[in-house]
């Protein structure tokens, strides 16, 4: 059985504090997020679940599926719907605020200097040295979220689930989102038909 994480409600801090934390985690996801969208899902994890306690790992989890049934950029959607599920609108505001303004920022005054360093070995290195540090990230995360499935379901239809979905999304080549839209198809379905009866 896993333990329930305890998840701080918003009458435990105060709103200023509220703002303050979705400010800093935010932007320390926006800034450390190289490699784009999947790279910066372990850092909202670590933010949201770990370090603030906003939600539980099962909350997040259903997070990510969700956002990433949806158009637009992975950490976009999370920071708008966590900023709002923990501050309301201006949380919202804030996490979207903190997570892209300062890389677009940085952005316009990096290629400026990249542009007159860009044949330095040391420059082209760069975004090579980060992308083992990103792929330990996302095993890691990968890990979890594999091993909370197998406590809650069973391993058997964990890995029968893992493997049913790698043949889908890249023998196949079917996009992620439909493959969630077929699980949650799957799982609402009876439960739609039992109300039905009901009624």
């Amino acid at each position: 059985m896993v333990a329930r994480q305890h998840v701080k409600t918003a009458d435990e801090r105060s709103t200023g504090r509220l703002y303050k934390e979705l400010a800093l985690g935010f932007f320390r996801v926006g800034i450390f997020g190289f490699g784009g969208g999947p790279s910066s899902i372990p850092l909202v994890h670590t933010e949201a679940v770990k370090k603030y306690k906003w939600m539980t790992d099962d909350e997040f989890g259903d997070i990510l599926a969700l956002a990433n049934t949806m158009p637009g950029p992975i950490a976009t959607k999370m920071a708008g719907y966590i900023g709002y599920r923990v501050a309301g609108m201006l949380g919202l505001l804030i996490a979207l605020v903190v997570n892209v303004v300062p890389t677009v920022i940085a952005v316009i005054l990096l290629l400026n200097l990249l542009a007159a360093y860009k044949d330095l070995p040391v420059v082209t290195n760069m975004a090579s040295a980060v992308i083992p540090v990103v792929t330990v990230m996302l095993g890691v995360l990968a890990w979890d979220f594999v091993k909370k499935s197998g406590d809650s379901i069973g391993w058997a239809k964990a890995i029968f689930a893992i493997v049913i979905a790698y043949v889908a999304m890249y023998v196949l080549n079917i996009h992620p989102a439909f493959v969630i839209l077929a699980v949650f198809a799957l799982i609402f379905s009876p439960l739609l038909t039992k109300r039905r009866k009901r009624l």
